[in-house]
């Protein structure tokens, strides 16, 4: 039976093995505990490798994990057993390289920290329900900095993470007069 090429989840995790970023689209991992039990048991395994020029790989429970490190954070993508890692190597690497365009090349835990709503708008832009949508990180950033509206934007054309920051500025603003 032919399927179409499919991701259980894109992590990226800092270098003590705790999130940064993660989407599950996959039900294999059915509670939060779950996830953060198979997030601990993946950097565990794969935090002595040297995945630093390039990808690497590994089988884990059932699942094939395609992995790459830069400073501090390490990036994860999980496929089925059956998954063709060349798929997933490219998609790890579109993610790698679309956060590495929207961080400036300043890809550091603090700095994805600050924008994160740019990463995560990069694994929607990558990946919506398991599906591989896009893997080219010049399309994918594109797509994501189009999409972040500066904040003197009317509240009509921006997006609810922004209107809410828009609305926390002014709060604040109004608190400390």
């Amino acid at each position: 039976m032919e399927s179409c090429p499919s991701v259980k989840n894109i992590l990226l995790l800092d270098s003590e093995g705790k999130r940064v970023a993660v989407k599950y689209y996959s039900d294999d991992w059915p509670t939060n505990s779950a996830k953060e039990a198979f997030e601990k048991a993946v950097f565990t395994k794969t935090q002595k490798t040297n995945a630093r020029t390039e990808a690497e790989i590994a089988m884990f429970e059932n699942s094939i994990v395609v992995y790459k490190f830069v400073q501090d954070l390490h990036f994860f993508v999980t496929g089925g057993e059956d998954e063709n890692e060349l798929i997933l190597a490219t998609v790890l690497q579109g993610f790698f390289d679309a956060v590495g365009l929207l961080l400036r090349g300043n890809v550091d835990k603090k700095e994805a920290l600050e924008n994160l709503d740019l990463i995560l708008l990069c694994l929607d832009e990558i990946v919506d329900g398991g599906i591989i949508l896009e893997t080219d990180s010049n399309v994918i950033a594109g797509k994501v900095a189009s999409h972040s509206i500066d904040a003197g934007a009317p509240l009509s054309e921006q997006t609810i993470s922004q209107a809410l920051a828009t609305a926390r500025e002014h709060l604040t603003r109004s608190l400390l007069k």
